[in-house]
This record gives structure tokens, C-alpha cells and sequence, in this order.
């Protein structure tokens, strides 16, 4: 018989999508969104549609393999995780010789477990992120914490300004709304480096210089500064008004706009969306925090939306990533011993393997392609030759898994239960599994379980059931897991405004504007050009068939980009940074800023792929970001 099961996406994308799913007698199976969803409305994108495809793969990892030499045999589970705990626990007298590598590229509170094994062994863990922490601390700067105005909120905006989110690829729906929105008079306007797909979302465009948003900003808000029209009664929500006014004051507006590159009708067209007393939304995109003063360019965009009178008012707010685990309670995945731990900067943890004392002894990798996804994953890849013993936790023989000495199996998305919530809504899910995982692949719950339980004294984890628990034993969550489990969807219990009538979470109610506007320097002239490595359309990160990578891969830049001039056409074409070269297939993109390269990022370096080849490890300015977008490369003819 026909049967249907109500899911959810585990993917890292904000939507976190309620699934639908429908299992025929014939084998076949139809994937649709949950039409009952309050937020996800029957609708998905073509990302879940594409993960069929990844569970059926002939070349998915079905059963533990063990390296001998240049080879892999299968060894049987048991097996495989008597080795572990005989490592671990050799490594037990001094646990940060063992280092946890763990990220979202599978969402979800059981998967937290694995985090908790970890800490308390008292291993060495990572810090910051690959993703968002710049944008994400930068927000708890100004504003003492992360909260936005409910998503479903924009509809109350007259204006909503688009800074550098790609409508076209990420977050369908977000788009819908933005759509819905242009249909009943808001307007947008959207500021980014151009190339991408925001057209249809957009009413107007300014074009910036990659990773100069903040001086745009600065210069929006000297307008309102030169023009009176920020009350006393914005100011004194603000705890350093006067100093913030004394860095605007040493950056003249010509200045300004010929750092970011802009004319002054482009801040004549950003100011009068913010200047009307109706509501403007701000929506800030994850790419331009991904520069080394990231942060600085969310701090001067939020700062434009408070004193321009939009923060804490209904249509208004800014709008960047929540916390996807924020309203469950997480204290239960804390050591309780509290050991301490040592930490590396996620973004340069193969310098920091590198230069380990004590010295890395072993590896385990779950949730994270890390050998492709950091940058200069090169050295990542002599990282990871160095640590005696690798574990990787994966479903594919991706660039990690292929540097692993054992690989375990990973039960993927469908395939296994959890909870999860979103960093773009406050809708809690039930995540049933949907399909047995294939030949003797296991969730990442059940195999850091089981070897818990090998060791010598046990680290015994709570069943899942009791993860799921304490996990909606929250003040923002009214249910249980029984409750969850019945109705499959519960909505936090978040105020619709945040930060209402401007009162911030910092302990005197008052926000913090940045005292600092740092210069950017100008492009080396032997790598003139910005290398951006932005997503994907039809794939999660590195989450990419073998059978679907481009060799080589394509980059775009401008038809009006000065290094075209000096490319011939019949000849292969490479980008070069420091780090190396990297043979490519050149496009033109109209549209595209000409200080800009753009590459669809994912693809694998063992397929001819790899762009984290070419980006050096640098961090953010706040919350130890991968500045991955910092980096700039030339184009030119190969070698």
C-alpha cells in the first residue's frame, strides 16, 4: 500500500523544510513539501528533490573500511569500533591529543551527542565557524543577542533592503515571501556585487565593491547625521552615539564612495529606503561577512537600521541567522565535570594541527567535508598526514574521507530520526526516519553510543528519547516530546518584534554602534581580483554526486573585467592566488562587478575541483570567521 510519513530537512539551510513523504508499492518515491506547514507551505527546492538521488547512489559507503596502505578493505563494525576505543583510550591520559571536528552538515539536536562523547573525554574541539559567526557575533555586539523579527513580518515593510542575499539560490522560501511581498507594494532593493539572480526579487540595484558594504553604510548614515534626522529619542537607545559619529567623521562621503565604488545616486537611492517614516526591513546575506572586516560590515548595517529608526518596529528589523539550536535547551550537552579544553580556530585548523603541542594523535570527522569546505584545505590535506589516526563518519569518498585511515558509514538525512529547528523561522520539527539506511550504514547517535559504551570507564550517552526531552525542556517551547512526536510541528513561543520599542539585551537596555571604521586596502596588483565562492543552486556545500562535478570547473567575471584583455580564449585559462593555480573554464557575467571572480563552490578537489585550494586560512574580525571571501586571485592563460 501507498504510504505517506511527515519529515524534515536536517540540511544546513535555513528553511528547514516540513516533507512529505510518499512510498509506492513499486518501490518509486515522491518527496513534496508539507502542504499543512504553516511556513513551508507545500512547496521545496530542488536541493531535497536532488537528495533522493545522493541516498540511492552506487557510490555511497555501506560498511566500515579500514586503510591498508594505498588500500580499503571492509573490516566489520565491531571490529572498527574496538579500534577506536583502543586509540581513544590509549590517547585517554592526555584527551587533547584527540580532536573533534564536527559541523552542520546534518542539523539537528541528537546530533549533539557526538559533541558531548567529545567534551566529556575532554578532547580538543573547534572554535568559530565556516559559515556565520562574524555576522552572528557582530549582531550580539550591537545588540547584547541574535533575535530577528518573525520572517513573516517583511510583509509589514514598505522598503526591504537586500544586502547581498541571493534570492535565486538560497532559502526558497524567503524568496516566496520577498515575491509576495513586491505583489502587494513593498519594494526592494538589493546591493551586492552583482552576477547573481536577484533581478526578479528586485525593483532597484546598486552594485558595490566586494566586502566594502560597511563604508555604504557609513555613508547613509552620515546623510542622516548631516540632515538632523536621528531623534534624541533613537540616540539614547544607543550607548556610544559620539564616538560612532567621531570614525563616521574621518571618512568624507567622497571617500566613502570610492571605497565601495559607488556613485552618489547609489547613497541618494539606499537613503530614501531608509529615510520615510514607513518601515524599511533589512535582510543582510551571509557572503559580505565573510571578508576580514566582516563583522565591521554588519555592525555599520545594523547600525544604519537602528538610527534610521527601524530596529524594534513592526516591517522593520535585521534580518541575519538565528541560532538553528536557540530555542531548544542545550545544557544537557555540556561536560558536566566541566573539564577544560583546548580549541582550534575552525577556519585554520590545519595550522593549528600543524603546530599542536601536544601533538594531534587522532582524528574523528563527523558532519563536515573539512578537507574541502576549509580554506587552504592543501594544508589541511598535510594536516591530516600528519595525525597517526583519522576517523571519518561519511557516506561518500569525498577529499576528507579519501584522507581517513578508517571511514564509518553515516546513515544520511530520511534515514534517521531526529528534532530539528531553523535559522530562519521558529517552527520545531519531528524528524522521522523515513527509509532504513543502506547495507550497515548507522547515525551518527548509534555509533558514538556504541563506543562509548567499549570504553574504560564508559561514557554512556541518554537514549534518544531522553535527548529529545530535556532538549524542549525550554521557556520558549510549550510541549514535550510527546506533544512534538503527535503533532510533528511546535512554533517557539518568540516575540513577532524583536527588540521591542528598542530595548536590547545588553544589561542596560542600549545598543552598541562600532567605534571603528577600518580602511580597505587596495588589491595587490599582482591579484587584482576578488575571488568569491559563492553557492549553489541545485547543491548543499560539498554535498555533490561524483557523477554531477564540472572538470573543469567554470568561474564568471565581467565582461568588463580589465584582465579579460590579456586572455586568449583558445588557450586554458587558470585562477592564481598565492596558495596555487587552478585550471578553470572562463564565462562572462554581465552584471558582475569587474573586481570580482565568482565560482559555484563544492566541488571536489580529487574531481579537478576544490576552490578552498586557492583561499589562505584567515579569520574574521569577530567571532572567528572563515574570511574566505578576503582572498583575491588574478586570471590568466596556463602554464
Amino acid at each position: 500500500m501507498t504510504d505517506d510519513i511527515i519529515t524534515a530537512c536536517t540540511m544546513d539551510c535555513p528553511d528547514a523544510c516540513s516533507m512529505l513523504v510518499t512510498r509506492h508499492p513499486d518501490g518509486s518515491v515522491r518527496l513534496q513539501g508539507n502542504p499543512d506547514h504553516p511556513f513551508t507551505s507545500g512547496f521545496i527546492c530542488k536541493k531535497i528533490r536532488h537528495h533522493l538521488r545522493r541516498l540511492q547512489s552506487p557510490d555511497r559507503i555501506t560498511r566500515p573500511l579500514l586503510r591498508r596502505g594505498a588500500r580499503w578493505r571492509p573490516i566489520a563494525w565491531d571490529d572498527a569500533l574496538d579500534l577506536c576505543a583502543e586509540k581513544i583510550q590509549a590517547a585517554r591520559a592526555e584527551p587533547a591529543s584527540i580532536l573533534h571536528i564536527m559541523s552542520d552538515g546534518a542539523k539537528g539536536v541528537l546530533k549533539q551527542t557526538t559533541k558531548l562523547f567529545f567534551a566529556r573525554l575532554g578532547a580538543t574541539r573547534t572554535r568559530g565557524s565556516l559559515c556565520d559567526a562574524a555576522g552572528f557575533i557582530a549582531s550580539v555586539h550591537d545588540f547584547g543577542s541574535r533575535k530577528n523579527n518573525t520572517i513573516e513580518d517583511l510583509h509589514n515593510a514598505a522598503r526591504i533592503v537586500n544586502w547581498g542575499k541571493d534570492f535565486s539560490r538560497s532559502s526558497i522560501h524567503m524568496s516566496a515571501i520577498i515575491k509576495n511581498a513586491r505583489k502587494c507594494g513593498t519594494t526592494v532593493l538589493t546591493i551586492s556585487p552583482g552576477g547573481d539572480g536577484n533581478a526578479p526579487f528586485s525593483d532597484a540595484f546598486v552594485r558595490i565593491r566586494p566586502g566594502t558594504d560597511r563604508f555604504l553604510a557609513a555613508a547613509v548614515v552620515k546623510r542622516f547625521i548631516e540632515h538632523g534626522l536621528i531623534p534624541e529619542e533613537i540616540t539614547a537607545r544607543t550607548h556610544n552615539f559620539a564616538r560612532f559619529c567621531k570614525a563616521l567623521a574621518e571618512f568624507p562621503e567622497d571617500r566613502l564612495m570610492a571605497r565601495c565604488d559607488v556613485a552618489r545616486e547609489d547613497i541618494d537611492a539606499v537613503f530614501q529606503c531608509y529615510a520615510p517614516e514607513t518601515p524599511t526591513a533589512t535582510i543582510i546575506g551571509a557572503g559580505l561577512q565573510r571578508y576580514g572586516r566582516g563583522g565591521e560590515n554588519v555592525r555599520f548595517i545594523n547600525a544604519l537600521t537602528l538610527l534610521s529608526g527601524n530596529m524594534g518596529r513592526a516591517g522593520g528589523g535585521s534580518c541575519f541567522h538565528l541560532h538553528s539550536l536557540g530555542n531548544f535547551n542545550l545544557d544537557w550537552t555540556r561536560d558536566p565535570d566541566g573539564k577544560p579544553r583546548r580549541a582550534f580556530a575552525m577556519p585554520a585548523v590545519g595550522r593549528e594541527i600543524l603546530g599542536a603541542d601536544p601533538p594531534v594523535r587522532m582524528l574523528w570527522v563527523n558532519g563536515v567535508n573539512i578537507v574541502n569546505q576549509g580554506p587552504d584545505c592543501r594544508e589541511i590535506a598535510r594536516a591530516f598526514a600528519s595525525v597517526p589516526f583519522k576517523v571519518v563518519v561519511d557516506a561518500f569518498m569525498n577529499d576528507t574521507a579519501d584522507r581517513a585511515d578508517l571511514i564509518l558509514p553515516a546513515a544520511l538525512m530520511l534515514e534517521q530520526e531526529d528534532v530539528i529547528g531553523s535559522f530562519l523561522h521558529d517552527y520545531i520539527q519531528h524528524a522521522p526516519a523515513v527509509f532504513t539506511p543502506p547495507g550497515e550504514a548507522r547515525s551518527d547517535y548509534r555509533i558514538i553510543s556504541e563506543l562509548g559504551k567499549r570504553l574504560s570507564p564508559p561514557i554512556l550517552l541518554p537514549a534518544p528519547e531522553a535527548c529529545f526531552e530535556q532538549a524542549l525542556d525550554s521557556p520558549w517551547i510549550d510541549g514535550n516530546w510527546a506533544t512534538l512526536k503527535a503533532r510533528g510541528t511546535l512554533r517557539a513561543q518568540k516575540p513577532d518584534i524583536a527588540y521591542a520599542d528598542m530595548v536590547f539585551d545588553h544589561a542596560d537596555g542600549r545598543a552598541r554602534l562600532p567605534v571603528d571604521l577600518h580602511d580597505e586596502p587596495d588589491p595587490p596588483p599582482e591579484f587584482p581580483l576578488r575571488f568569491l565562492t559563492l553557492v549553489r543552486r541545485e547543491a548543499i556545500h560539498s554535498q555533490i554526486l561524483p557523477e554531477d562535478q564540472e572538470t573543469p570547473p567554470r568561474v564568471w567575471i565581467s565582461p568588463d573585467c580589465p584582465a579579460l584583455t590579456s586572455i586568449d580564449s583558445e588557450k586554458p585559462v587558470d585562477v592564481v592566488s598565492p596558495l596555487g593555480r587552478l585550471r578553470v573554464s572562463l564565462h562572462l557575467l554581465s552584471g558582475l562587478h569587474p573586481g570580482a571572480v565568482v565560482y559555484r563552490r563544492g566541488d571536489w578537489m580529487k574531481c579537478g575541483g576544490g576552490a578552498n585550494q586557492l583561499v589562505a586560512a584567515e579569520l574574521t574580525d569577530i567571532g572567528g570567521g572563515a574570511a574566505f571571501y578576503h582572498q583575491y586571485v588574478r586570471i590568466e592563460n596556463g602554464r
